[in-house]
């Protein structure tokens, strides 16, 4: 017996009202795409574009990536920290200027460029609380190695890597204090720490696994993958860190990256940066070229 078209599509209609409205359809829609600031260096540029395509390859919702970069935020006199000795990448402290370039309104997120993404970051967005000023994972995370990234020193202090995915809650009223002077004067301990909060129960907590540590956190069990996998002590593009956890993932999605390019790419400094003498990978027009801080 044929289905009737008419009573076919009520019922499609009735099976979507039944559905639940996500709390992520709330934050990112199509005319006002969720913002996500993403921690750019010049030195590992193809971190930023392996993040940001895997973002994009498993989101179900409109998201805008915008990398975050010192040079252009310099540029525009937004930016006019000095150099500080302690700091291992370019973005150390651009992720402050989040809810500044967000207008002090709605939610964004900030995420390190050493991440990759292997589910939906809608299932993130639905966490979203409005009485929270911030979210992030409250890690409790000592480092017991001394150097990380391409020979910078590790630094230990309370909160560590808790500023290193930050969905922000830029109209906060807690918030609204993090301006210009404040982001351009104070220190890295007063800021990783979220030191203007004064309450703590305003920093909200998502789940690990949406700031996996690698080879901090073990391996999870069953082949089950975090959803989002932070190689905070130095990544697979590293020669030396070719091996780490998770890096057949993340040479996945860098295979999958390079093809939607016109041309080949060129090896960044840093997939060309060796401690122990490992070799670039191969392959590449200066896959010969080694690179150090010396000759930068």
């Amino acid at each position: 017996m044929a289905t009737n078209g008419t009573n076919g599509n009520a019922k499609r209609k009735a099976d979507e009202m039944e559905k639940p409205a996500r709390n992520a359809d709330k934050y990112a829609t199509k005319n006002h795409p969720f913002r996500i600031y993403i921690g750019y260096d010049s030195h590992e540029d193809i971190t930023f574009e392996v993040a940001k395509y895997s973002i994009l390859k498993y989101a179900s919702v409109p998201v805008e990536v915008i990398p975050l970069k010192r040079a252009e935020m310099q540029a525009r006199g937004i930016y006019t920290r000095t150099q500080d000795p302690k700091q291992s990448t370019e973005f150390t402290y651009c992720r402050f200027f989040v809810p500044y370039l967000n207008n002090y309104k709605g939610w964004a997120m900030f995420v390190d460029d050493d991440f990759l993404w292997t589910s939906d970051v809608a299932e993130l967005l639905d966490m979203i609380d409005d009485k929270y000023a911030l979210m992030c994972v409250h890690h409790d995370y000592k480092p017991s190695v001394t150097t990380k990234l391409a020979g910078r020193a590790q630094s230990i202090y309370p909160r560590k890597n808790w500023s290193s995915m930050v969905l922000w809650n830029c109209g906060h009223e807690a918030n609204q204090c993090v301006e210009l002077d404040l982001i351009n004067r104070e220190g890295g301990a007063y800021l990783h720490r979220f030191s203007w909060i004064k309450d703590d129960t305003l920093i909200g907590e998502v789940p690990y696994t949406w700031n996996f540590l690698v080879e901090w956190h073990n391996v999870l069990d069953n082949g089950k993958l975090p959803q989002a996998i932070h190689y905070t002590e130095g990544g697979p593009w590293f020669p030396d860190y070719r091996d780490t956890d998770y890096a057949k993932e993340w040479f996945e999605h860098l295979r999958e990256y390079e093809k939607t390019l016109p041309k080949p790419r060129l090896l960044c400094p840093f997939e060309r940066f060796s401690v122990k003498g490992t070799k670039p990978l191969p392959g590449y027009a200066n896959s010969d070229d080694q690179w150090s801080w010396d000759l930068n």
